[in-house]
């Protein structure tokens, strides 16, 4: 596999991962763009998190940053979700891109356990912008993500929420390293959507464990 040597090429590797085939609204299933993908991954390799490191991506969906960390030379590269039509999709696109070194497991979060503690660990979990939306389940994905000992974690949450999050996180033992800010477009997938599309400010919290 030829070695990614600039984000755009990173970016249009990932445009090819098709967005969720059968959305499921109680999943809250939104797929993340290739540009913020890339734009992410790219700066976790710059500090040092991706390269020979394992990597496990919780809640992965189409395997976005399970696949985008294995191209960027991760020793490994799990990709974890309860959705098996999002599995499927992920592990048809390794097989296209000719990733050797990711793999994806049908999942809840809550029965997922690791041989080993994982390097790096990603996630995109539900983050509550749709209405009626369960609440907290980002921090349950933060708890599991703690739960897997990794060196650094990556985790997606509502920018709305950031003073709240900086307490909690400092709360439960994590060291708040870098927070990045995306301006994330939800499409219209759903019935209840009423614009063709909607940005929702989130914040994207590198932390590591004291």
């Amino acid at each position: 596999m030829k070695k990614i040597t600039r984000k755009k090429h990173l970016e249009m590797k990932l445009q090819s991962i098709p967005n969720h085939p059968k959305p499921k609204v109680g999943l809250e299933q939104y797929t993340t763009p290739a540009v913020i993908a890339s734009d992410l991954v790219w700066n976790a390799f710059a500090l040092g998190d991706i390269e020979d490191r394992d990597v496990i991506d919780l809640g992965c969906g189409t395997g976005v940053f399970a696949i985008a960390s294995a191209l960027m030379g991760a020793s490994s590269s799990i990709g974890v979700d309860v959705d098996e039509d999002s599995i499927s999709l992920a592990m048809d696109v390794k097989d296209k891109l000719k990733v050797d070194n990711a793999d994806f497991i049908v999942s809840d979060i809550d029965e997922f356990n690791h041989e080993s503690n994982a390097d790096t660990v990603f996630q995109n979990p539900p983050f509550g912008s749709q209405r009626n939306a369960k609440s907290g389940q980002d921090l349950k994905f933060v708890q599991k993500a703690i739960d897997l000992n990794p060196d650094v974690l990556y985790s997606f949450h509502m920018a709305s929420t950031q003073d709240f999050l900086i307490g909690y996180y400092e709360d439960n033992g994590l060291e708040i390293t870098h927070i990045f800010r995306y301006n994330f477009p939800i499409p219209k997938i759903y019935d209840f959507h009423t614009k063709e599309k909607q940005n929702v400010d989130v914040i994207v919290i590198r932390a590591i464990l004291k």
